[in-house]
C-alpha cells in the first residue's frame, strides 16, 4: 500500500509546488512588484532551485502568469452587440488597461523575446479578442479581409503599442488607451463599412 500511495503524494507535492510558485507570481505581476525569480521564489516560499526546476526562467514563467483572459468573459459587456466598431473598441480597451496593471511582467516578456525570439512564450490574448470581437462580422465577411483586419488589428491592439504611446508618445496612461481604442475603431470602421 505504501508503496502505491508514495508516487500519488509525490505527484500532488510537485503540483501544489508548481501551483504556488504560479500563484506567487501572479501576486507579483497583480501588484506590480519586482519581478525576479528569487523575488518568486521567495513569495513561494520555496529555494529559487526549485522553482528554475519547474520553470525554466521566468519569462516562461510570467508566460503562463499573463496569458489568463478569458475572452468570453471579456466580451460579454458588448455581446449583445454585432457592431464591430463598438466590439473592437470594448476590446481595445480592456487589453490597453490589462497591459497597463501588468506592464513590469509584460516589458519583461517583450525585452526577453526581443533578445531571444520564442512566440511560444507570448500571450496570445490579443488574437483571442480580436476574433472573439469582430466574431458576428467575420461570420458573413471575406476571409481575406477577416485575416488583414486582424492583421491590421494586432499591431493597434497590443502592449507594445501602449507603451509606445506612454513612452514615445509622452501620453499618461488614460490618454494612450483613448488614442488606442479610438485607432482600433478608425481601423475597424474603415475595413468593415
Amino acid at each position: 500500500m505504501t508503496g502505491t500511495t508514495r508516487p500519488s503524494q509525490r505527484s500532488n507535492q510537485k503540483e501544489r509546488t508548481r501551483a504556488a510558485i504560479v500563484a506567487a507570481a501572479q501576486e507579483l505581476v497583480d501588484t506590480d512588484s519586482d519581478l525576479t525569480m528569487p523575488a518568486v521564489a521567495a513569495a513561494a516560499k520555496v529555494s529559487e532551485a526549485t522553482a528554475y526546476r519547474y520553470f525554466p526562467d521566468l519569462v516562461t514563467l510570467l508566460g503562463e502568469v499573463t496569458n489568463r483572459m478569458d475572452p468570453d468573459a471579456v466580451m460579454e459587456p458588448v455581446a449583445g452587440s454585432v457592431d464591430p466598431v463598438e466590439r473592437i473598441g470594448h476590446a481595445a480597451e480592456v487589453l490597453a488597461r490589462s497591459a497597463l496593471r501588468r506592464q513590469t511582467a509584460l516589458r519583461a516578456i517583450i525585452a526577453a523575446t526581443i533578445v531571444q525570439p520564442r512566440p511560444v512564450v507570448r500571450p496570445g490574448n490579443r488574437f483571442a479578442l480580436i476574433e472573439r470581437a469582430l466574431a458576428p462580422w467575420s461570420a458573413t465577411a471575406n476571409p481575406d479581409a477577416v485575416r488583414r483586419l486582424t492583421r491590421d488589428l494586432a499591431v493597434v491592439i497590443s502592449a507594445e503599442a501602449v507603451f509606445t504611446l506612454v513612452d514615445l508618445c509622452d501620453l499618461s496612461a488614460d490618454a494612450a488607451v483613448e488614442s488606442l481604442v479610438r485607432t482600433a475603431r478608425t481601423l475597424t470602421a474603415a475595413a468593415t463599412r
